[in-house]
């Protein structure tokens, strides 16, 4: 997906417009990057007090790499990337090889599918935000709208206005939370939009730090060493993709539904505590890796507070945008994650939105509804379409189901 300006292009008499994006995730500084990009004003509002390197494997190809070089941000990030061009290995947990996947060519996607750790774009794309534009610790607990502005009100008592306010504030939206009490309290919210995400597994991971070539030999190699595992006998599928720097980015996922109700409730309950990130490391740290030692070996190698253990959940959101206020990434659509899928669409959202608030006819009440329906007329069928996949996938990859694998892993190499 290609942006409707590149580098060169001159910036519109924008200067009394601003956007508000809360989050400074993937999807809202790539927005925010885009919209400075096209002359727009905005500020990003962050409810963490500080940015964390969480996050563990990431691989994107020519659904985000078009939008990233005309941004001149495509070569910094191959310089953290690895190619992925070699075979996507499949595995039993004993590691009997079920099959090697070949990639499609970089001549058919146009880019070579890169992989690297999640940390690695995130610090790329935070260092394009001016310090003065990027606001932490900023907890927002009402937002509020009328016809010539979008407010939101932080938990220390500030408030902020802008001309459009956008929720990239991921799954638990406060954006979305603000803007469905509206909807309700008019009785326009459709039904579907008021209830919960669907929680279906549970996932770890994390990236090493790094590692010796004598342990792992073949670590440094200039291709990336791609590995999913399926177990026997258990409920759990785990992954060790290389990265630069001699590193191994792993997750290790529990799929919910095999559980019995106890223990089902009782992860779903549990809080997100090390004692409990301690429990589920005990259970898996004996898995095999096809590089060489134990799942437990990689997770001993990766400081305990980078490491992060989060549901994979999934809702497609009907209500995307009303009036001054519009949602991307998780905040309206959660997609069970494969290589960091939930990013990519995040970012695909973030570039369709900053080419329909640029192509923005008229900067009036009517004008941004019109641009902000047109960003969600634009994004709705293709992100339904890769919520439809990604729950495919999930059955495939999570609930380790072997049929179509194939198909799963040329669907991923187009993200």
């Amino acid at each position: 997906m290609s942006s409707n300006y590149n580098q060169s292009a001159p910036s519109k008499d924008k200067e009394q417009f601003r956007v508000t994006i809360v989050g400074a995730g993937v999807g809202g500084l790539l927005l925010a990057i885009l919209l400075d990009r096209a002359g727009i004003d905005f500020s990003i509002y962050e409810r963490a007090k500080e940015v964390k390197p969480l996050g563990a494997v990431m691989a994107l190809n020519a659904g985000a790499l078009a939008a990233l070089e005309q941004l001149g941000l495509y070569e910094p990030l191959k310089e953290v990337s690895l190619p992925a061009s070699g075979k996507f290995k499949i595995y039993k947990g004993d590691m009997t090889l079920i099959a090697g996947i070949e990639g499609l060519p970089e001549e058919i996607l146009g880019y070579k599918h890169v992989v690297f750790a999640r940390p690695g774009l995130y610090d790329l794309l935070l260092s394009r935000i001016p310090q003065d534009k990027i606001h932490f610790n900023k907890k927002v607990i009402a937002v509020e709208q009328n016809e010539n502005e979008a407010k939101i009100t932080c938990s220390d008592g500030t408030s902020y206005s802008g001309d459009v306010l956008v929720g990239a504030d991921g799954a638990y939206s406060a954006v979305r939370q603000g803007l469905y009490k509206q909807m309700q309290e008019k009785k326009i919210l459709p039904a579907l939009d008021s209830q919960e995400l669907n929680k279906g597994f549970i996932c770890m991971v994390g990236t090493t730090q790094p590692l010796s070539l004598e342990k792992y030999p073949g670590i440094d190699s200039k291709v990336a060493n791609l590995n999913q595992i399926l177990g026997q006998g258990n409920s759990y599928c785990w992954s060790a993709f290389t990265v630069p720097g001699n590193r191994i980015c792993w997750n290790v996922i529990c799929q919910l539904d095999s559980l019995d109700e106890a223990e089902k409730q009782k992860l779903k309950n549990a809080e997100w505590s090390s004692e409990a990130n301690e429990a589920m490391i005990a259970e898996v740290k004996d898995f095999l890796i096809p590089l060489g030692g134990t799942l437990g070996d990689l997770i001993e190698a990766t400081p305990r507070e980078i490491i992060s253990r989060v549901f994979l959940e999934d809702k497609m959101f009907e209500t995307w945008n009303y009036g001054r206020v519009a949602l991307l990434g998780d905040a309206c659509h959660k997609l069970l994650p494969s290589a960091g899928l939930g990013a990519v669409t995040a970012m695909q959202d973030s570039v369709a939105m900053a080419n329909c608030l640029y192509d923005m006819k008229s900067q009036s009440y009517e004008g941004v509804k019109d641009a902000l329906q047109d960003y969600r007329d634009e994004r709705y069928s293709k992100v339904v379409d890769q919520y439809k996949a990604s729950k495919a996938d999930a059955k495939i990859i999570y609930g380790q189901v072997l049929n179509h694998f194939f198909f799963f892993f040329l669907w991923m190499c187009m993200c």
